[in-house]
């Protein structure tokens, strides 16, 4: 299903759209990393929350 770009609030918890900059920030912003770590971490590992947690984890570029 397509995102419903008219409604903006926190993300979804479960999934990350690196391709919509207010994600993109909000996600960065949740995780304490920088945006160019949270999409080499999508890349990585896909775009599940709790992958890229637990990548940004293993790379120590998460504050959370």
């Amino acid at each position: 299903m397509v995102d419903d770009l008219t409604k903006r609030g926190p993300p979804d918890g479960i999934r990350i759209n690196i391709h919509e900059a207010w994600e993109l920030r909000d996600w960065s912003k949740h995780f304490g990393c920088t945006q160019d770590q949270l999409k080499q971490a999508v890349g990585a590992v896909g775009v599940m929350t709790k992958d890229v947690h637990a990548y940004l984890k293993r790379q120590g570029w998460t504050t959370r």
